[in-house]
C-alpha cells in the first residue's frame, strides 16, 4: 500500500499545473517566479502571510517556520487561537483570515493561499483582501479544475486528483521544495552576492 500511494503521488505530481495570472508556466518557470516573490518580499522588508484550514493550516505552519527560519524572511500564519476564535464569533468564520489581513497586509507583502478544494470561502476572502490591496498571491490548490481560487493568484499551482491525502501531501512536496530548493537558484545567489558586496 505504502508504495502504491508513493507512485499515485509520483504521478499527481508530474500531472502538477502551473499558471501565472494569464497563462500555464513551465514547471521550472514557476520554481524561478515563486522564488522571486520570496526574494522581493525578503529584500523589500516585507512579510509572508501563509493561510489554510485543517491539515492545509499544518501545511501553511510548516512553510511559515520554514520561511523565518532556513530563509529569514518575515512570515506568519495568523492562527492565534484567541484572535481566531474572536473574528469567528464577532463577524464569521469566512472572515477568519481576511479582516485580520485587512489591517496588516502592508506594500512588499506576499500571501501565500494553501486549499485542497480551492473552495473555502475564508480563503477567497483573504485573498479577495490582497488583490484590493495590490498584494501578490500565490495560491496551491486541486480537486476540481474550475475551483475559484485557482483562478486569484499570481502564481497558482493546482494539484489534478480529488483526494486529499495525495492534494495535501503534494502541496507540502511542493512547498518544501520551493524551501529546499533556494540555495540553488542562481538569480538568488547572484542577487545575494551584489547585496554582500554592496555592503
Amino acid at each position: 500500500m505504502f508504495t502504491k500511494r508513493l507512485e499515485e503521488l509520483s504521478e499527481v505530481m508530474n500531472k502538477c499545473i502551473y499558471s501565472s495570472t494569464d497563462r500555464e508556466v513551465t514547471q521550472n518557470q514557476a520554481l524561478q517566479i515563486f522564488h522571486s516573490f520570496l526574494l522581493q518580499t525578503k529584500e523589500n522588508d516585507g512579510t509572508v502571510f501563509v493561510v489554510g484550514n485543517g491539515g492545509s493550516a499544518g501545511i501553511a505552519s510548516h512553510f511559515s517556520i520554514d520561511l523565518l527560519n532556513a530563509l529569514k524572511i518575515p512570515s506568519q500564519t495568523l492562527y492565534d487561537s484567541n484572535v481566531m476564535t474572536c473574528i469567528s464569533n464577532d463577524y464569521g468564520y469566512d472572515q477568519v483570515f481576511s479582516r485580520p489581513l485587512d489591517l496588516l497586509l502592508k506594500r512588499n507583502d506576499l500571501l501565500v493561499c494553501v486549499s485542497s478544494s480551492g473552495n473555502s470561502q475564508n480563503i477567497l476572502n483573504a485573498a479577495a483582501i490582497a488583490k484590493s490591496k495590490d498584494i501578490p498571491i500565490i495560491t496551491l490548490s486541486g480537486f476540481e479544475p474550475h475551483n475559484p481560487l485557482r483562478n486569484l493568484g499570481d502564481l497558482n499551482l493546482y494539484l489534478p486528483i480529488i483526494d486529499y491525502g495525495l492534494v495535501e501531501m503534494g502541496h507540502f512536496f511542493l512547498l518544501h521544495t520551493i524551501i529546499d530548493s533556494w540555495n540553488f537558484n542562481p538569480s538568488i545567489n547572484k542577487t545575494a552576492d551584489s547585496l554582500s558586496h554592496a555592503k
